[in-house]
């Protein structure tokens, strides 16, 4: 059972605050969805539920199994895809995937074979990344973000450069490995991106309307 509780978060840039007030218990029981348009604010929700960013005000409790983690610690049990994260483009699927598990490994019984497999690279798993489509960059990253043995699987607008097949695949991706995990979704609507999710977080409603610090 994974619990992250977001007391009273918030998060500014200089004087502006991007939100405020938020208060949420987030838990394995479910799948969320943080909405909002471009520049709303919901990767920067995202990113400080991962603790990649530190909250202007508030805190995080982040606890698994009834065991409190430590904020410092919860980066050992998170997995993200994000647009922005960059992939190693020299090396190739068996080389990326090598160095992955050395920091964070598989879900228990995937091997290296059975992620290729799944992701549907067996003809491409000596190319080097430099040469995918970004489509393939973007399954690439999917893969390694739901198949790594994380509790907490963080997705940033997941079908960024994915055709219909790929969304498919996607979908299907997460219905098979999402039960006892917590799954967290950013998306601008785009309804394919959260299909699977039972709750939604619109990052309008913690956004202030005049007030600045």
């Amino acid at each position: 059972m994974v619990e992250i509780k977001l007391n009273n978060i918030g998060k500014r840039y200089n004087h502006e605050w991007i939100f405020r007030n938020v208060n949420e218990t987030l838990t394995s029981n479910e799948a969320y969805v943080f909405m909002g348009g471009n520049g709303s604010g919901k990767s920067t929700l995202l990113q400080l539920v991962g603790s990649n960013f530190m909250c202007s005000e508030g805190t995080i409790d982040y606890s698994i199994a009834d065991k409190k983690i430590e904020t410092e610690q919860i980066f050992k049990h998170v997995s993200y895809a994000t647009p922005y994260l960059e992939l190693t483009e020299d090396f190739t699927i068996n080389e990326i995937l090598e160095f992955h598990i050395q920091f964070k490994p598989l879900l228990t019984g995937i091997n290296l074979q059975n992620f290729i497999d799944i992701t549907e690279f067996n003809k491409v798993q000596n190319k080097p990344i430099k040469y995918f489509s970004s489509g393939m960059k973007q399954r690439l990253k999917l893969g390694l973000a739901v198949l790594s043995n994380s509790e907490i699987v963080l997705l940033d607008e997941p079908v960024s450069n994915l055709d219909k097949k790929a969304i498919d695949w996607y979908n299907q991706l997460v219905l098979n490995y999402k039960n006892n995990r917590l799954f967290i979704v950013c998306s601008n609507q785009v309804k394919d991106e959260y299909n699977f999710c039972t709750k939604e977080l619109f990052i309008e409603n913690y956004k202030p309307q005049t007030e600045k610090l």
